[in-house]
């Protein structure tokens, strides 16, 4: 018996937000101080940290619940699963709701209770929840999944990552450019599917909060004069970066060990859209690891386009693949592919996985 992902669906926001589009800007610094650089070397510099070249938001009509509903929807028509089956609806976000123009969060009911709504899914026994695991949310979907999945408590269960971080940025902060809204999803099923069969391998899941605790984080506006009981996301991204490259790789290392791979048989990353020097970074030293160097074309990327979307970004990246359009990118039934992603706790996460 395995975990199989037997549908998957996105949502990609209409609204293009472009890294000129913040040429305009004035930073702050977290002294409230602006920054000494222009605003216009402030963004060509993130660009060539980043790889953000734009990035997407959704409509002023569209919640973080809606947005993944549709995702939901395109996945489980992609599966051709009858919704009524369904035993748990799992949804990962960072901040449930935010409405437009306000600045509370909404997350009662739960955004999988809108979702099943939505959706129009009757069956009582089909448990609608939340995670709030960071980033990692949508990737600890899928390990809490499987384990369900083997204690015997489920056999088939859709799970979301959806984000509208736009509303929650100060435009103030450099760090702002990074963040943005989507929606990705998947249905999975226990199947038997033979010794050499699709499914999960393996997985790895670490936090560390006595010191990290802090690295993502709400915080006042860097603009002088803000009203300081209005909180935005925030991140010491040095520590960010370094917390991230010492113990991703750990844990992807830790996750193939466990499934028993060899790390020549690796086909693919997909790793959480957040930086792309920093994603390169992680793959090079996961191989290190092992004493080989990493291959060309292991790891495919949206963050060009697509920009952070936090729990999102992984599994819109997986759909996307799947459904050949990432140039350059594709999956072959029997291809050995790894998930992993970081974000606020500290929480570190992966999944190994065959296709």
């Amino acid at each position: 018996m395995h975990t199989v992902i037997t549908g998957t669906g996105s949502y990609i926001p209409p609204f293009i937000q472009k890294n000129s589009d913040f040429a305009r800007h004035t930073f702050y610094a977290e002294n409230q101080q602006p920054l000494d650089t222009p605003p216009e070397v402030v963004v060509d510099k993130f660009k060539s940290i980043t790889g953000i070249e734009e990035r997407r938001y959704t409509t002023d009509d569209l919640n973080a619940s809606d947005i993944g509903a549709l995702a939901a929807k395109a996945a489980m028509d992609d599966s051709g699963a009858d919704p009524e089956t369904i035993d748990q609806v799992i949804v990962a976000h960072n901040f449930g709701n935010v409405i437009k123009h306000t600045i509370q969060t909404d997350a009662v009911p739960s955004l999988a209770s809108h979702i099943k709504a939505t959706l129009g899914i009757r069956n009582p026994n089909c448990v609608a929840y939340d995670i709030l695991f960071g980033c990692p949310g949508w990737v600890q979907a899928m390990i809490q999944s499987d384990a369900y999945f083997k204690a015997g408590m489920a056999k088939k269960s859709l799970i979301i990552g959806t984000e509208t971080l736009s509303r929650v940025i100060d435009m103030y902060d450099r760090d702002s450019m990074i963040f943005s809204d989507g929606a990705g999803a998947a249905v999975l099923e226990y199947r038997e599917t033979g010794e050499a069969g699709p499914g999960i391998l393996g997985s790895a899941v670490q936090t560390h909060s006595v010191d990290e605790v802090d690295y993502i984080n709400m915080g006042h506006s860097y603009y002088p004069g803000s009203d300081p009981r209005i909180r935005y996301i925030k991140m010491k991204g040095r520590k960010v970066y370094e917390y991230a490259m010492k113990y991703v790789p750990q844990a992807m290392k830790l996750c193939m060990d466990k499934s028993g791979v060899d790390i020549k048989d690796l086909k693919k990353v997909f790793i959480h859209q957040a930086n792309e020097k920093m994603d390169e970074g992680i793959i090079h030293r996961l191989y290190k690891l092992y004493g080989v160097p990493a291959p060309e074309n292991i790891m495919p990327m949206s963050i060009h386009w697509l920009g952070n979307s936090s729990v999102a970004t992984v599994p819109t990246l997986y759909d996307l693949v799947r459904r050949k359009k990432v140039p350059g990118h594709d999956l072959h039934p029997g291809d050995i592919i790894l998930f992993a992603s970081v974000g606020a706790g500290m929480n570190v996460n992966a999944v190994c996985y065959r296709y």
